[in-house]
């Protein structure tokens, strides 16, 4: 019988032939499983992804402490979780985020972007509300492949560092913020809107999609260096 490209787990059909179609392979969403759950998704995975690790996101505590159980060494950075050794990375991908409320989602999109095979840097605390703080990070931000800027309440940084650099940005709008930023929708519109070239935008709280694609360009990018 041929390979279907998936492992049936009944409860899941976990993706094993992504990693051969797409160079990155599954990643597990943990919110809405079991520890238990997860675990075999994350083993089903483990066992067809080579050297490639594992990446699992919105892990709650209990999934959290049921991985770092049977996988002592695990990487762990708030509800993002990696199983498995990093490959050596390509690219540099720096994450800026505006404050500090912020950085759970950079945090997500710093792992993934680790995971996903390039190299990052952290840029933090250094929101609009006092621009002499992004202006000294200006050699970090030159030196990175792709920028990846996450912000909530009025969502101004990505204009401000597309504005100061020339890679590509990729901009995450948080749902930090008061009423009227109806849980990141005005950081969302701020940064659709913006008036910087270069700059393309994820969905509300999903470091993950971002840290996806900024990794893979900056990986491009290495791969074409001499």
């Amino acid at each position: 019988m041929n390979d279907p490209g998936y492992t049936d787990l009944g409860f899941a059909k976990v993706d094993t032939d992504r990693l051969r179609r797409t160079g990155d392979p599954e990643v597990v969403f943990g919110q809405g499983k079991t520890p238990d759950e997860v675990v075999a998704i994350v083993a089903t995975l483990a066992a067809a992804s080579g050297d490639r690790p594992v990446l699992v996101t919105r892990a709650g505590p209990r999934t959290v402490a049921a991985l770092l159980d049977r996988w002592p060494d695990a990487t762990v950075d708030g509800t993002t979780v990696v199983v498995g050794a990093f490959a050596p990375p390509a690219g540099t991908v720096a994450v800026v985020s505006a404050g500090t409320s912020d950085a759970p989602v950079a945090a997500e999109a710093a792992l993934t972007v680790r995971a996903c095979g390039a190299g990052v840097v952290r840029v933090t605390d250094v929101g609009v509300a006092g621009l002499h703080r992004v202006l000294a990070a200006r050699p970090v931000l030159d030196d990175a492949d792709v920028v990846v800027v996450v912000a909530g309440m009025e969502g101004a940084l990505p204009s401000v560092v597309g504005g100061l650099v020339g890679t590509p940005v990729v901009a995450v709008p948080t749902s930090v913020g008061y009423g009227a930023s109806f849980g990141g929708l005005s950081a969302l519109l701020g940064m659709l809107n913006s008036c910087a070239p270069g700059v393309v935008v994820c969905n509300i709280d999903n470091g993950f999609g971002a840290g996806v694609f900024a990794a893979r360009v900056a990986r491009s990018i290495a791969g074409g260096r001499p």
